[in-house]
């Protein structure tokens, strides 16, 4: 496993210092200038997980050229600036380098990308990196995606590791950063095409991190960091699971990451596991329990301090008042979501809230109203939520457009809906979600009374069409 100091794939010369990023930082220190670049992304909505770490490898020279994600928000932080002027080299002359001899490829490290490590084109390398999918490297891609464009797995996601390996030797910093690393590659492909390809093969980085976990770390400080990933990356699969429908696959992930949190008193991952449990609880029709889930996850998540977090849960407490048909409930606990969701971003936010703005929080508003029945509000907020929406989310983009035109269909608009319905069906080539494909068979069944309206004939028939969903 490479870690950051690791030169199996640096270039024969030693790495020069960036002398230019380094009087960027100025008086700060690398911890406090991380914090300022993760603040740089959150503001274009960009999601990287910079740290002191990251920015010294940049000073020392280690790192030449930054992925995509770190090139737009480097030159966001220092507006009219080039990557040359920030002291990097030119992608091209990282990406020219010829090929050195064959080599087992070093696996990146937490945070790193491939365009990162000065590495050649070569076995491991053939294509060139695809902007819009800056955060993942060529070989992730060949390994995660098959079949068609929109089938992903992450079978290799901590597969260098190996069981065999976590037996062999104690667990050190490299095993906890990929643990991590393959939370973050998992959230990253579920955000761009769903669920279904991905849950039967997160399952082995899982398991390979509970095994890390049995195996024993070295320091404290690594046995944390380990059971922090090894809870978040239950909940990843968990997530899998539920978005899938498999919502009693889910409710065992989300028990495990909660076991996790109180085995080590982690209250981060507590509220992240209650938080994700109200979720399932309400999809899966225990309204009850996802009122009780989301008070849960707001007390443990009070000491954090960020109100970002603190809006989710409440709206995730309005999805199960809105379950019992409790509309004061439900309106009460959508009000302190706005309210608190209007004190903005902090550096208390959790990593794995980067999914949450101004559309997310539109979207469940108007699930809540949905299931309220009140379609016309649900569909003033769903239109929203598709219109607020980062481009990068496909997902996301289906899930509220789906949402739209149930909404629609429901309140009279066959002829919108109908349009909107088929927005949807052009983006299910590229994500695949049993739960937007269900959303969809619904609005199916109240359109086909009006089959005569304008395009709904054309939706039903290629919704018709539609290959059945395929679990894998």
């Amino acid at each position: 496993m490479a870690s950051s100091t690791d030169t199996s794939a640096q270039p024969d010369r030693p790495p020069r210092p960036n002398t230019a990023f380094r009087q960027l930082r100025g008086r700060r220190s690398p911890a406090e200038f991380a914090a300022l670049v993760r603040r740089a992304a959150r503001e274009i909505g960009e999601r990287v997980s910079c740290d002191a770490r990251y920015v010294g490898r940049v000073e020392a020279g280690e790192i030449r050229c930054p992925n995509y994600a770190y090139e737009r928000v480097f030159l966001h932080l220092f507006p009219g600036r080039t990557l040359t002027d920030l002291g990097f080299a030119p992608r091209s002359a990282v990406r020219g380098r010829s090929a050195r001899p064959a080599a087992a490829p070093a696996v990146p490290a937490a945070h790193e990308h491939p365009c990162d490590r000065d590495a050649p084109y070569g076995a491991d390398r053939p294509y060139p990196i695809d902007p819009l999918n800056h955060e993942e490297s060529d070989v992730l891609r060949r390994a995660f995606m098959t079949g068609t464009s929109a089938t992903v797995a992450a079978a290799t996601a901590l597969g260098p590791l190996g069981i065999a390996a976590a037996a062999s030797r104690r667990p050190g910093a490299s095993e906890a950063a990929a643990v991590e690393e393959a939370v973050r590659r998992i959230r990253l492909l579920d955000d761009k095409h769903g669920a279904d390809g991905l849950y039967r093969r997160a399952a082995e980085p899982l398991r390979v991190a509970y095994a890390l976990l049995d195996a024993g770390a070295t320091r404290q400080t690594t046995a944390e960091r380990l059971h922090s990933g090894a809870g978040e990356l239950a909940i990843s699969v968990g997530w899998l699971a539920h978005d899938s429908g498999r919502f009693d696959d889910a409710r065992s992930h989300y028990a495990e990451a909660l076991a996790t949190a109180r085995m080590t008193g982690d209250a981060g991952l507590e509220a992240h596991a209650f938080c994700n449990t109200a979720f399932l609880a309400r999809d899966a029709g225990r309204p009850r329990e996802a009122v009780r889930s989301a008070q849960a996850a707001q007390r443990a998540a009070r000491p954090l301090g960020s109100p970002r977090l603190m809006s989710l849960l409440a709206l995730r407490e309005a999805g199960g008042w809105a379950g019992l048909a409790d509309r004061t409930g439900c309106e009460q606990a959508l009000v302190r979501a706005q309210a608190l969701f209007g004190r903005g971003i902090s550096d208390a936010d959790p990593e794995w809230m980067s999914f949450y703005g101004e559309a997310e929080l539109a979207g469940l508003e108007a699930q809540c109203w949905s299931t309220l029945g009140d379609w016309r509000r649900a569909s003033r907020h769903a239109r929203r939520a598709t219109r607020l929406q980062d481009p990068h989310f496909s997902r996301n983009i289906a899930l509220y457009t789906a949402e739209l035109a149930d909404d629609l269909a429901r309140d009279g608009h066959p002829d919108e809906a109908a349009a909107a319905g088929l927005r949807v069906l052009e983006l299910l080539a590229q994500v695949q979600s049993s739960r937007i494909q269900t959303m969809l068979a619904g609005t199916a069944r109240v359109l086909l009374p009006h089959r005569r309206a304008t395009g709904v004939a054309d939706f039903l028939d290629r919704h018709a069409s539609l290959p059945r969903p395929r679990r894998g």
